[in-house]
């Protein structure tokens, strides 16, 4: 088990797990007696950051972000998915009234400074449309931190990179089984998803020590795979102790 990730307030990596409701990860990482309603307090012992997956059907509710903010620390960061709407219904078109709606949600997170990215994840079906993404960033405010996952191979282009580098929107650093997005900076900070299945000692290690070279330079956002498997969490609380800064 990963030492407290709290009392670190100036760190600029960020690491943890998309989720953290999960009975399944006891006692692998959370320890047997702990309740569910206790789990993001612990999950924030542990680390500094999570991916909520769950805004994706649900725009989030000012009573959830006033229970989140209770019971994590100053330093910990909501990295927050974009709503469905947004990205696969409209599919990033006639968006201004949906996007008005999730900023909105943010505005809670974002004032009390706890706020991280905001994940646009594109499908896997939607193609390369750069007039599209432009219009789309141009609706957006302009200090938010954006990253934008493609699943669709005909977005890594150089001139989607500078789109996105024009509105210091991230291209987020996807890894799964199918594909791994070109490791390729266009904002001041860098947001990566690490997807795969299984992680070796040393694939975990290398990872670690990116991630610290990088947040040298900016912050650093990654998270691992939730799913039911507690080892997501368990690596994440690995990577994130050898990443901070020595």
């Amino acid at each position: 088990m990963a030492a407290s990730a709290q009392g670190d307030a100036t760190s600029r990596v960020h690491i943890g797990t998309s989720g953290w409701g999960y009975g399944t990860w006891k006692p692998a990482f959370y320890p047997e007696k702990t309740k569910q309603k206790d789990f993001l307090r612990y999950y924030a012992s542990q680390l500094n950051a999570v991916e909520v997956n769950y805004t994706f059907r649900h725009m989030v509710s000012e009573k959830s972000v006033t229970s989140w903010l209770a019971e994590t620390p100053p330093e910990f960061r909501f990295a927050i998915k974009a709503h469905q709407t947004i990205t696969h219904i409209r599919r990033l078109k006639n968006a201004a009234e949906p996007v008005q709606r999730f900023v909105e949600s943010l505005k809670t997170l974002d004032s009390c400074g706890r706020l991280g990215p905001a994940l646009f994840q594109l499908p896997p079906n939607l193609k390369c449309d750069v007039a599209v993404l432009r219009d789309f960033l141009a609706l957006l405010p302009p200090k938010l931190k954006a990253t934008f996952e493609f699943r669709n191979d005909s977005w890594f282009a150089d001139h989607v990179y500078t789109a996105l580098g024009d509105h210091d929107a991230a291209l987020c650093i996807a890894e799964d089984e199918e594909r791994e997005t070109p490791d390729i900076s266009t904002a001041s900070f860098s947001y990566y998803r690490f997807r795969k299945p299984g992680y070796t000692p040393d694939e975990l290690r290398e990872r670690s020590d990116k991630l610290r070279e990088l947040s040298a330079q900016r912050e650093v956002f990654a998270f691992f795979k939730h799913e039911e498997d507690p080892q997501s969490a368990v690596w994440a609380a690995s990577v994130l102790q050898r990443a901070k800064p020595r």
